[in-house]
């Protein structure tokens, strides 16, 4: 299996707060990021080949045809090619790989990525129906409390298999709302603190199967953008942000043709960018990854290779992820402190780790930080994107 070349970088970018905001639509988060992200990376509109919007909507919203909206959105891409992109909870990675392709086919040189969600608009119980858009229907479709129900049976699956993780989960939930403060962008910027996680409570009640409150991400209004060039385009401007490697690996859709508690998928993605990158996690910086629950990042450590299966709890309970750890896991406070707007998420990791490798992440700098690398997942680790990233300019 072929990977892309990795001759496209990142040049600029921009992102709005996560979290119940004034926006009206869509159509106003692309407005805030688009042209921002231009300004960042010192282009201007006339100079853009290409724009990819990553939406996931499926319900949230009336309106389609997404990339139309680029149109009116942002001054100056009244007549630029345009697409939406789709790929569930991945959707903000599916539309920043599709314009490196496009830049890396020599079809141009400059391409505009935007992911924006409008989700809290929508009443939260049309909420989970609108996001099990992301598991097999045929199948899944009425499990309760949505995708939160979808995640409770993997946790569930997984205690019976490797012993009760609560505990180390309320870690993870207690790591990330920690770092969470010194990130700008998050849609809750609040030590929660570690007993409070691992407490059922009224404001901490369980959810689905052995998952908490504070096991979930949260629902979230949101936009990022990324400017992406050729390298030869990049040497005029500011900075440039390079793929040591990038590499997609789906698993099939269903969960009971699969084990859900593997993240095969995940891991084949992640062994795919180490081998053509050339690197072990003992290289890298830090992890943005994909904590959508609290049960997908113990899982996610192990298919980094991070633990052997059924030992991610170990990470977080020696204290390897956090920042001051071997290896920083979600310095930002990763989806489950930043928030989860679907298709911004995917372009908001990417926008962080550059931040990171450029040393302008502020309180949330990992110091002296070179080489990073960022995971999101679509689905049940259905889609699965693994970015590892180094600063080149």
């Amino acid at each position: 299996m072929m990977d892309a070349k990795t001759d496209a970088v990142i040049v600029g970018w921009a992102h709005t707060p996560f979290g119940k905001l004034e926006a009206e639509d869509i159509e106003a988060l692309i407005a805030q990021v688009g042209s921002a992200a231009l300004d960042h990376a010192g282009v201007s509109a006339q100079d853009v080949d290409f724009v990819t919007i990553g939406v996931l909507n499926c319900g949230f919203s009336k309106q389609g045809f997404e990339a139309g909206l680029v149109s009116v959105a942002v001054p100056g891409l009244e007549n630029t090619a345009a697409v939406h992109t789709e790929n569930a909870c991945a959707t903000g990675s599916a539309a920043l790989y599709t314009a490196m392709d496009y830049i890396e086919a020599g079809r141009g040189r400059i391409a505009l990525v935007i992911g924006a969600e409008k989700m809290t608009a929508t009443p939260m119980a049309e909420v989970g129906d609108i996001l099990l858009a992301g598991a097999y229907r045929k199948e899944e479709g009425d499990v309760p409390m949505g995708f939160a129900g979808i995640f409770g049976q993997i946790a569930g699956s997984y205690f019976q298999r490797y012993g009760d993780k609560s505990v180390e989960l309320a870690m993870i939930a207690a790591k990330n709302h920690e770092n969470g403060v010194a990130n700008p962008f998050a849609h809750m910027r609040k030590d929660v603190g570690f007993d409070f996680c691992n407490t059922v409570s009224d404001k901490n009640p369980i959810v689905a199967g052995p998952l908490r409150r504070t096991d979930c991400s949260l629902v979230s209004d949101g936009a990022a953008a990324l400017v992406v060039t050729d390298r030869e385009t990049a040497e005029g401007l500011a900075r440039a942000i390079a793929f040591r490697a990038r590499s997609q690996r789906n698993d099939v859709f269903p969960m009971s043709r699969r084990d859900p508690t593997a993240f095969a998928g995940a891991r084949a993605a992640w062994d795919a960018s180490k081998e053509t990158a050339g690197m072990g996690l003992d290289d890298l910086d830090f992890v943005e990854t994909h904590d959508c629950f609290t049960m997908a990042e113990m899982i996610e450590y192990e298919a980094m290779g991070l633990t052997p299966p059924g030992e991610g709890a170990r990470a977080v309970r020696e204290g390897w992820t956090r920042k001051d750890g071997k290896l920083p896991v979600n310095p930002s406070g990763g989806l489950k402190a930043k928030g989860h707007p679907i298709g911004a998420t995917g372009v908001s990791m990417h926008v962080l780790a550059s931040m990171q490798l450029m040393n302008e992440a502020g309180d949330m700098q990992i110091p002296g930080a070179t080489t990073g690398a960022v995971f999101n997942m679509g689905g049940a680790a259905v889609a699965n994107y693994c970015s590892i990233l180094e600063r080149v300019k």
